[in-house]
Formats: C-alpha cells, structure tokens, sequence
C-alpha cells in the first residue's frame, strides 16, 4: 500500500479523498483505484481494529467485490450460509425463515455470507496496493475538510462524521433505539454443546430475554442480547451475568468470550449526502439495526454507486450533476432496508403480551418465508422511473463460461435479443442473446445497464435502443 506518508505542499490536488477506511471506505477507494482515479484515503487508526464488528454481507455485495477484482480471495475467507436465519420462539415454534443457499443466485453468487471483519478489512486493504494512485495514510486524524486537497472529499468516516458535520446534513429518526449486549465467543469445535448449536442464525423471540444467536464462521458464535428494564449496562457485559443468560446452549466450559460490548441499534438517516465536493457513504448517512445483517450491505451499496459516477465526472466530463444522483438514488434503497430491518426487530423485541398475541396472530397460518429484498432505486440516472428501470439486473453465466460482469468491466452495457444489437453503434459492452428470460419477463427485448448493474433503460425495438445509448450521460467506455 502507500504507506502512510503525508502530502506535502507541491503534491498535486487528488481526484479523490476518502475519509476512513473501514470497509465502505477501502472498497470504494479499490472501485476508484480499479477506474484509475487519484485516491488519498485516511483514517485515525494505524492498524485494522482486531475484534469482530459487522459479520453478514449478502450476494449483492459479493457481487460487487467480484467487480472490485477481490471475490475470489473474500470468498476463500469467508463462509456462505445454506441454512439461512428463523425467528422462533423459545416453545421452538417458528414464526419466519429467512432462506439460505450455498448455491448461485440471481446475483452469482451465494446470496448470505458471514465473516470476520478483520480479515474482510484486511483483504480490502491489501487490494489496495495494487494501485500506484491510492494512497493509504494511517494515524492520520483529521480535524477539519479544509486539510485534503482534492477535487472531492468522500466522508466514510462512520456515525460521528468529521465530513457529515461539514455538509450540515439533516438526521432522519426512523423511530429504533434499543440497547443490546453483543457476545462474540470462540467456541470449543471439540465440546458436545457447541456442535449441538443450531447451523442457521436464530431469533430467539423470547419476551422475558429476546436475544439473537449468529452462527458467523469458523469457530465464532455471536449472541445479541437485548437489554431489558433495570439491567446494568455496565455489569451485563461481565462473564458471570452473561454466561447465565445463554446457559440453554453454551457455558464457560464451551468457548471462551472474544469480545463484549453494550451497543444501541439504531435506524437513522441524513438528508444531504452531498454539498459541493463533499459527499457521504456508509454509516456517515445512514445506520442500519442489525435484524437483517444489512448495515454494511448499505454501506458497500454505497460504494459501488458513487464510485462509477465519480469515475464518469472525473474522467469522462460527466456532468457534476450526476453526483446529485447518487442521494436521490440511494436513500429510498437504504431507506427500504433499514424499514424493514425495523419491522423484523418487532417481531424479536416483542415483551409486552398485547404485541405478543398480535405478533402471533399474524404468523397464525405458519411460518413466513422470506429472501432479502432488491428494492429498485430512487429516481436518479435512468430513462423514467418505472420498474424494471433501477432494478438490479441478475448476473448470468455467459456461454464462455465467466460471470457477465466480468465480460463488460467498468461500463454501461447492452443485453437483449441478437437481433436488436446487431449492428449497433456503441462503445458500451454489447452481449446479444444475454438475459433474454429477464426481459421477457419485463415485456422487453434489450436492457441497457450501467456500470453498477443496475437496469438504466429497456428497449421492446431498435429505436428505443437507440434512444437510450444516445441518452447516456457519458461516453460508455
């Protein structure tokens, strides 16, 4: 990597500053790296932090570290899940499941993955080096904007943002605040119990003690213990209380405890992700509670996002306008996510016996099945606002037998029947006879996508086609 040598006085302004480098941050500064972007990127802390913090992304984002060029080392690090999430309650009846598969999605990959954060960040740090234009500046804490030269300054700088501050953007309140105890224990792979564990992710919907149990990878468990009236904060996070509480599955004699913390889960978002140069990602503009593992997922999405339409500003005399898309795009999306996570944290924090019996009544019938959503994109960069336009398009394998992203690389995209591509004058990426069963599910013979994947216009005939490739807001490749 770069190191973590400062800029001096004669270094020329760079395309792009990145304040932190956690995930979001790293994997946009390889997104930026890959396009051939001027990145310097910051963080105050010298070295990845050791203890684990988020543990679940889904394929989505694998599939935008493929696009990043790392999926392959991410997933030899990492674990798909086959057998999913439940929320049961402690009877053992089963209220949800949320559906896992070791096998490709629609996205190319195994759509739910757990991991290890310090690995995840090391890996994304690592990639980092194979770019002479990023450079990565440790121990480096930042107290105002007005320290980076660069043409624009990306806050991934996380929930007290130093950028967010500087933007004066508006906090959202989506109605969540609950403290819970997170328990990060290293199980013994040999003791009876631990291989008792259930395989999947479990909602324990227990009104006198809701708690979560994560199966991550490897030999980590993760217990989610919501704090209820008149717990010590500062005593529930000491081995004798918390032990106890979890004594149904696992004791002392079982695992030995990696890391606990009290946090408060959160739903927020800001309005205002961009003033001027200065722009937001990841937990800087949004916090996401954990029920559905989607907290860094947003952040990531953020990423891959921003990351074109910087590329397309700064090297392809994009207009600076198409940054405005980016909060108009994304916001309803992560908006859609941290909603629904709120939902699914209803139905574990139900204690009181009114929203039991309610919660209950509507899981009557039996259990709800259930994927993670795709929600289409707010308005933004796409010819119109009807679905299928904004929806991410699915990731085939091509004849040649490489994943379809890996055939177009950093650009737009045209997919649709031969015969409408045939002769078509374009420097996007033309793949005729490609996602010809997702079009005509949506009445259409051609799909034009952006570098990001998601669908930026149909077509049903060639002047449609043609219109859109003559619409797009820059030159394709």
């Amino acid at each position: 990597m770069g190191g973590t040598q400062l800029l001096s006085a004669d270094v020329a302004p760079t395309d792009v500053a990145i304040v932190g480098c956690g995930p979001v941050g790293a994997l946009l500064a390889n997104l930026l790296g890959q396009a051939g972007l001027s990145v310097d990127i910051y963080d105050r802390e010298r070295e990845v932090y050791a203890l684990p913090r988020a543990v679940h992304f889904d394929g989505e984002v694998m599939r935008i570290f493929q696009s990043a060029g790392l999926a392959d080392r991410i997933a030899a690090a990492t674990r798909p899940s086959p057998h999913g999430a439940r929320y049961e309650e402690p009877s053992g009846r089963t209220l949800m499941i949320r559906r896992g598969s070791d096998q490709p999605g629609p996205n190319g990959w195994s759509g739910s993955w757990y991991f290890h954060q310090p690995v995840l960040e090391t890996i994304l740090r690592e990639g980092l080096g194979r770019f002479d234009h990023v450079r990565v500046h440790l121990g480096r804490d930042l107290t105002s904007v007005d320290e980076l030269s660069a043409r624009f300054v990306v806050g991934c700088d996380g929930a007290r943002s130093l950028v967010r501050a500087a933007i004066g953007s508006r906090q959202v309140d989506l109605g969540l605040h609950q403290l819970w105890l997170v328990v990060d224990v290293l199980t013994d792979p040999e003791s009876s119990r631990t291989r008792a564990l259930p395989p999947y992710s479990l909602q324990f919907c227990d009104p006198a003690r809701p708690m979560t149990l994560v199966n991550v990878n490897g030999d980590r468990r993760r217990w989610e213990i919501m704090l209820m009236p008149g717990d010590d904060p500062a005593r529930l996070i000491e081995p004798d209380v918390f032990w106890p509480m979890i004594a149904r599955w696992l004791g002392p004699g079982d695992a030995r405890i990696e890391r606990s913390a009290v946090y408060t889960f959160h739903s927020l978002v800001q309005e205002g992700w961009r003033k001027g140069r200065l722009l937001l990602a990841g937990d800087a503009c949004h916090q996401t509670p954990p029920f559905l593992g989607q907290g860094m997922c947003t952040g990531m999405r953020d990423a891959a996002n921003l990351a074109w339409k910087l590329a397309a500003v700064v090297k392809d005399d994009a207009p600076d306008s198409l940054l405005d898309t980016y909060e108009s795009e994304r916001l309803p999306h992560a908006r859609a996510f941290i909603e629904l996570a709120v939902r699914l944290g209803s139905v574990i924090q139900a204690t009181d016996p009114a929203e039991i019996a309610a919660r209950n009544a509507r899981f009557a019938e039996g259990s709800t099945i259930f994927d993670f959503p795709q929600p289409q994109l707010g308005p933004g960069c796409g010819l119109g606002v009807e679905p299928p336009v904004g929806a991410l398009f699915p990731q085939p394998r091509l004849a040649d037998g490489r994943l379809m992203d890996e055939a177009i690389g950093q650009h737009f995209a045209v997919v649709g029947e031969a015969a409408l591509l045939e002769s078509v004058r374009s420097e996007a990426v033309l793949l005729p006879g490609v996602g010809l069963d997702w079009l005509a599910q949506h009445g259409s013979r051609a799909a034009i996508l952006r570098p990001d994947r998601y669908v930026y216009a149909i077509a049903r005939d060639r002047a449609e086609l043609d219109a859109g490739l003559a619409a797009l807001p820059i030159r394709p490749a």
